[in-house]
C-alpha cells in the first residue's frame, strides 16, 4: 500500500470532475515564501509527503498566513515537524465558508468499491454523518446521497451563504464512481474538506488517494442453478444417513418429523447395523435401497462423510443435505475437511447443503427436514437463515402468526450453495411472493447486492443482519476508511438495491406477514381510526417518526363522517370514535376512510380484538353470581365472535375494492390469534398486529419498498 501525496491525488481527482483548488508546490521554505508573496495573501500552507496523512492533526497546516514573515515561519516549524518525510510544501489560496463536507472512496473485501459523502471538516467523525453507495452510481443515486445526510439542509441557503451547487458535488461523486472502474488499484480515495464559499461554489480542499497492489482476484464461486435448488426442496425420495432409534438424536428426529406429517414419497432409512426402525426396514448401505434417491440427508460424524461421496455417486444420488456439523465452524481442520468434500462433490456432480445446517423445509410437499419440529402452513413467503437457531425461532414465529412458508432453508457453512444462490432461486419461483433472509456475512457481496436489486423488483426481500455492532475500527489513513464499518456499508447498500433491512426477528415477520396478505400503497397518507384518543396521538407520532403522513380530513369528508358518527367525535385524522359501542359505525367509517382520495392506507386501532374483553367480563360475572351459567352469555360471546369475523372479511373486501392496505392494532393481545386473517377465496388477507408500532413500521417497510420501485421505474 502507498499514499499519492496531496499535489498528485488532486492530479488525478481533477481528471475526473471533483473541483480541486488552485495550488502552488515549493520545494523549500525560500521558495515557498515567492509563491506566497506571487498568490496573495492570506495563505494556506501545507507539508507535502506520500507518509504525510491527518496533516491538521500533527500541525503540518497553517491557514490564513497573512505576510512573507508568517509565512517563513510556519515553513520552518513544518519542516521540523514533518522531518524526513517532508517532500516539499504546497501552497493555497485562503478560502472562506461555514460549510464543510467530506467526499471519498473504499474498496470493501466483498462488496467492492464503494462511494462516500458526508459531512465533513472537525466534524466527520464526531457527527459520523455519511452515506454510502455501490459502484457504480449515476446522477440520480448520486443525488439521493445528498438528500440522505441529516446534515443536508446546509446544501441550501444558510446563514447568507448561497446554496451550494449540487451539480458539482454529484459530479464529484459520480466522478469517483468513474475513478473506481478505471483504476482498480486505487483502494481508497479522502476528500476532506469539500468546502462550500459564501457563493456556493465547491471547493476540494485536501485530498488524499492510496494505492494498492490488488493481486489476483479471488477465484468467483460456482453458481448452483435454480433448477438444481427446485429439485433439492421438492424431492421425490428421501434416504436417511445415519438413522437412529435414540430419541432426540438428528437420525431419529429428522425422520420422525418427515414421517409424522405425511411425506407422500419413498422414505429409505440407512445404518450399517440394518434391522428395523418404526417397522420399517433400516438398509446397511445405500447400494441396498431397492429405489433410486434424490435426496440424502446426512447425520453421520464429520470424519465420516467424505467416505459417502463415491457411494452417492454410485447410486445415482444427485443431492445431499449434510446436516453433520465438525467442519469449518470448528477451525482450520475442519475447513480442510469441509474443502475436500467440496471438490469430491463437484467431481461426482453431486450438490450438497451445508454442512452443519438446521435443515430445510416445504410445507407445499409435506417436506419438513428440521430436527425442531414446527410446521408452519403453506404459503408464499420463502426463509433463509444462517443461524440455524434463528431459523428455528422465526419458524415458530411464522407458524404462530398464521404466517404461510414457501420453503425454510438453513445455509450452514455454505461451502456450495450460498445465499446467493438461494435468493436467486426464488427469484424465479412463481410461489413465492416474498423473500426473507437472516444473514451474517455474505459469501460475494457485488453478486447479492446485484441480485438482491433484480429480485426486488419482483418481489420484496426482507433482511435481518446478525453482528450489527462496529467490529472494529479500519486500520486506513483516510476519515473514509475509519468511516466505514461493515454495518453502516451494508445498511445503506441495503437501501440502493431496495432490499428493507429489518432489526429484530419480529419486524421480519411483520413485514413479511403485510407484504404477503396486503396490497402496496400507493403512497406514503394514511388515515388512521381509533376506539380512543390516545392510540390515535401515539400512532400519529409513530407515523411521523417513520415518515408517514397523517393528512387532514377535508370539508368534505368531515362532512361524510358527520353524518355518520355522533357529533362529539374528533373531527380530525385520527378518527377517533369515542368508545362507542355501536358495532355498525366502525363498518361505516372504516369504508369512508379507504374510500378518502387524501389517503394511501389506512390503520384501525382497538375495534377488533373486544371479544376477549368481553370473555373476561363474562368469566367474572360468572364468578360474583353463583346462579349464572357461563352458557347464559354464550350468545353474546358468539354474537361479538361472528362480529369480529364479519369485521376482518369488511376489511379485506375494501381492500380489494379500493386497493390499498389496511393494518389493524387489536384491542388486546391474545396469543390464541395469529397476525394473520384469511378470507376463503379472497385476494387479500386481515392484518391484525397487537401494537401500533408493529403496524406503522410494517406500513414504513412496505412505503420503502414501493418507493424503491419507482425509482427504478424512473431509470
Amino acid at each position: 500500500m502507498s499514499n499519492l501525496n496531496e499535489a498528485e491525488s488532486k492530479k488525478l481527482l481533477a481528471g475526473y470532475g471533483i473541483p480541486t483548488v488552485q495550488e502552488k508546490i515549493a520545494a523549500d521554505v525560500f521558495h515557498a515564501v515567492q509563491i506566497a508573496e506571487k498568490m496573495g495573501f492570506p495563505v494556506v500552507l501545507k507539508a507535502l509527503g506520500s507518509k504525510l496523512t491527518h496533516k491538521s492533526d500533527r500541525g503540518l497546516v497553517r491557514l490564513g498566513l497573512a505576510d512573507a514573515d508568517q509565512t517563513r515561519n510556519a515553513a520552518e516549524k513544518i519542516a521540523r515537524a514533518a522531518g524526513a518525510d517532508l517532500e516539499g510544501f504546497l501552497l493555497q489560496p485562503m478560502l472562506s465558508g461555514k460549510r464543510e463536507f467530506v467526499a471519498g472512496l473504499i474498496r470493501d473485501p466483498m462488496l467492492g468499491p464503494i462511494v462516500m459523502f458526508g459531512l465533513g471538516g472537525v466534524f466527520t467523525e464526531a457527527l459520523n454523518d455519511v452515506v454510502f453507495r455501490a459502484v457504480p452510481i449515476d446522477t440520480t443515486e448520486a443525488e439521493s446521497m445528498l438528500a440522505e445526510i441529516r446534515s443536508s439542509a446546509l446544501l441550501d441557503r444558510f446563514r447568507g451563504e448561497q446554496p451550494a451547487d449540487t451539480r458539482v458535488l454529484v459530479d464529484c461523486l459520480v466522478g469517483l464512481s468513474r475513478l473506481a472502474a478505471e483504476h482498480p488499484e486505487v483502494s481508497e480515495v479522502d476528500i476532506n474538506p469539500l468546502l462550500v464559499d459564501p457563493d456556493g461554489k465547491v471547493h476540494a480542499v485536501d485530498a488524499l488517494v492510496i494505492t494498492e497492489d490488488s493481486g489476483q482476484p479471488p477465484k468467483p464461486r460456482q453458481v448452483v442453478s435454480p433448477e438444481v435448488l427446485g429439485k433439492i426442496f421438492n424431492p421425490r425420495s428421501i434416504a436417511f444417513i445415519g438413522a437412529s432409534t435414540g430419541f432426540g438424536k438428528w437420525g431419529q428426529s429428522l425422520p420422525a418429523n418427515l414421517l409424522a406429517h405425511g411425506y407422500p414419497g419413498p422414505v429409505y432409512l440407512v445404518n450399517p447395523r440394518g434391522g428395523q426402525q418404526w417397522g420399517r426396514p433400516v438398509y446397511t448401505s445405500i447400494h441396498d435401497v431397492p429405489g433410486p434417491i434424490d435426496l440424502a440427508v446426512v447425520t453421520i460424524p464429520a470424519a465420516m462423510v467424505r467416505g459417502l461421496i463415491n457411494d452417492f455417486k454410485e447410486k445415482g444420488v444427485p443431492a445431499a443435505l449434510l446436516i453433520s456439523s465438525g467442519f469449518s465452524e470448528m477451525g482450520e481442520e475442519g475447513r480442510i475437511l469441509e474443502n475436500e468434500i467440496l471438490e469430491d462433490a463437484r467431481r461426482a456432480g453431486i450438490v450438497f447443503l451445508g454442512p452443519n445446517t438446521m435443515g430445510i423445509q416445504n410445507p407445499h410437499e409435506k417436506l419438513f427436514l428440521t430436527g425442531v419440529h414446527t410446521t408452519p402452513k403453506a404459503g408464499g413467503t420463502a426463509l433463509i437463515s444462517q443461524s440455524g437457531n434463528m431459523g428455528v425461532q422465526l419458524l415458530s414465529f411464522a407458524e404462530e402468526q398464521g404466517l404461510g412458508i414457501r420453503a425454510f432453508g438453513g445455509s450452514g457453512n455454505e461451502a456450495m450453495v450460498a445465499i446467493e444462490d438461494f435468493m436467486e432461486a426464488f427469484e424465479v419461483d412463481n410461489k413465492t411472493r416474498t423473500v426473507l433472509l437472516y444473514l451474517e456475512s455474505v459469501k460475494d457481496g457485488r453478486r447479492f447486492f446485484k441480485s438482491a436489486r433484480r429480485v426486488g423488483k419482483k418481489k420484496p426481500v426482507i433482511i435481518l443482519k446478525g453482528g450489527r455492532s462496529e467490529a472494529g475500527d479500519r486500520a486506513a489513513a483516510s476519515h473514509t476508511g475509519a468511516l466505514g464499518t461493515d454495518f453502516k456499508i451494508f445498511e445503506a447498500l441495503c437501501r440502493q438495491s431496495g432490499v428493507v433491512s429489518v432489526h429484530q426477528p419480529l419486524e421480519m415477520l411483520d413485514a413479511a406477514a403485510a407484504f404477503s396478505s396486503l396490497p402496496l400503497p400507493q403512497g406514503r397518507r394514511v388515515a388512521i381510526m381509533t376506539l380512543g384518543g390516545g392510540w390515535g396521538v401515539i400512532t400519529s407520532d409513530l407515523c411521523s417518526e417513520h415518515k408517514l403522513v397523517v393528512e387532514p380530513l377535508d370539508k368534505e369528508m368531515i362532512e361524510l363522517l358527520n353524518g355518520m358518527l355522533p357529533q362529539y367525535w374528533s373531527h380530525a385524522n385520527p378518527v377517533d370514535l369515542v368508545g362507542e359501542n355501536d358495532l355498525t359505525l366502525p363498518l361505516k367509517a372504516i369504508e369512508a376512510l379507504a374510500a378518502w382520495d387524501g389517503c394511501d392506507a389506512v390503520i384501525h386501532l382497538g375495534v377488533s380484538g373486544r371479544e376477549f374483553l368481553l370473555e373476561a367480563s363474562v368469566k367474572s360475572a360468572t364468578i360474583v353470581d353463583p346462579e349464572v351459567e357461563l352458557s347464559d352469555y354464550q350468545h353474546l360471546l358468539t354474537g361479538m365472535n361472528r362480529w369480529e369475523q364479519q369485521y376482518a372479511k369488511h376489511t379485506v373486501a375494501l381492500m380489494e375494492k379500493y386497493e390499498k392496505p389496511i393494518l389493524g392494532v387489536t384491542l388486546t393481545s391474545n396469543s390464541k390469534i395469529g397476525a394473520i386473517y384469511e378470507v376463503e377465496d379472497a385476494k387479500y388477507d386481515g392484518v391484525f398486529f397487537s401494537s401500533p408500532e408493529r403496524a406503522v413500521k410494517a406500513l414504513g417497510y412496505m412505503c420503502e419498498h414501493v418507493d424503491f420501485l419507482r425509482r427504478e421505474s424512473s431509470r
